[in-house]
């Protein structure tokens, strides 16, 4: 006869895809349900995407277009061109995603608390209520969070992000840095200088090395200002289109605030109406960190930011379908 105690509901764990939490890890992935939301889709989102911002940063450096960019660099480069330095960014946006949604969490309540005691109302509440729509109050709350958190994320993400585009443009500067040489020779005229970085070993280390020796520690943050702005605005704008996107689609009909559908769009929206607000920024951001990279010890000149100009706006195709690959459900609704 079959052993009794062996004959009840529990599952033995002898599976191969078993898995059981405990108590505490349950308390603990609720805790930090942001951060492992933000770390875990940063992954999976950078890798996605890496083509089309590679497209974009070589759009944006040579004005070409989408489909002349893909064919050059395919031509020259090889497929492995367009996912050329991907680990470094899909190690280091895990970090800063996670860091600036933690921070955004955090500022949200006291920009909430701080607003409740000026005014009487707390801005969480009346976006949490049902048939609520945004208002005065929820933007200032969102907002003021956001930009806090993209602020003090460009600490970390600016070198992070200079390494980066120097990856991106490795093979493009090197192949005009060879054509400017044999032209220099030709013409009997002095070579220009090298760029910064051995663009046959490329590497954020090896390129973090070169910048502090050609320009010191404040190298790794070539172009800081024009990074700063861009996300210190971009992301109170993210965080106030998320936000009000998902109070329109949801609590405004008397639905959940984490109404799937309604964090899908808002992902996708939020990305898309930041991005566009802020592209004339980034375009100069990367046009002046170029420079810098191509400029050795050179001093270069930093380019305006033109808003409302075709110029300012290239690469923009590739960058708006960006956002739909990193929608991220972090449960982020007020609460």
């Amino acid at each position: 006869m079959a052993d009794s105690g062996s004959n009840n509901n529990t599952p033995t764990g002898n599976g191969v895809f078993y898995f059981r939490m405990s108590k505490g890890a349950k308390a603990w992935t609720k805790k930090y349900r942001t951060e492992i939301a933000a770390s875990s889709s940063s992954v999976l989102s950078t890798f996605a995407a890496f083509p089309l911002d590679f497209a974009k940063s070589r759009m944006q450096s040579y004005n070409t277009t989408f489909t002349a960019t893909v064919k050059d660099a395919y031509k020259a480069e090889g497929l492995r061109a367009f996912w050329r330095g991907v680990l470094p960014p899909m190690i280091s946006v895990t970090v800063v995603r996670t860091i600036s949604f933690s921070i955004y969490q955090r500022a949200k309540y006291t920009a909430d608390e701080a607003i409740e005691r000026m005014t009487g109302k707390s801005p969480l509440a009346l976006a949490n209520a049902t048939n609520s729509y945004p208002n005065i109050y929820t933007l200032s709350c969102f907002g003021s969070a956001g930009a806090l958190s993209g602020a003090v994320i460009t600490l970390v993400s600016c070198p992070f992000e200079l390494t980066k585009l120097n990856e991106q443009l490795a093979g493009k500067i090197l192949r005009d840095c060879e054509a400017a040489k044999e032209a220099a020779i030709k013409a009997n005229k002095p070579p220009p200088p090298p760029p910064i970085g051995d663009l046959h070993k490329t590497g954020s280390l090896h390129t973090a090395r070169r910048l502090i020796r050609e320009r010191g520690i404040s190298g790794l943050y070539s172009g800081y200002r024009l990074h700063l702005t861009r996300d210190t605005i971009g992301t109170a704008i993210y965080f106030m289109t998320y936000e009000s996107a998902k109070q329109l689609l949801a609590n405004a009909r008397g639905r959940e605030p984490t109404s799937p559908y309604a964090v899908v769009i808002a992902g996708g929206l939020c990305g898309i109406v930041s991005w566009a607000c802020i592209y004339p920024i980034d375009v100069a951001k990367t046009l002046y960190q170029k420079q810098l990279l191509q400029a050795g010890k050179n001093e270069t000149v930093r380019p305006p930011i033109k808003f409302f100009q075709f110029g300012s706006y290239r690469g923009k195709f590739p960058r708006h379908f960006q956002p739909f690959c990193t929608i991220i459900n972090t449960d982020s609704a007020p609460k």
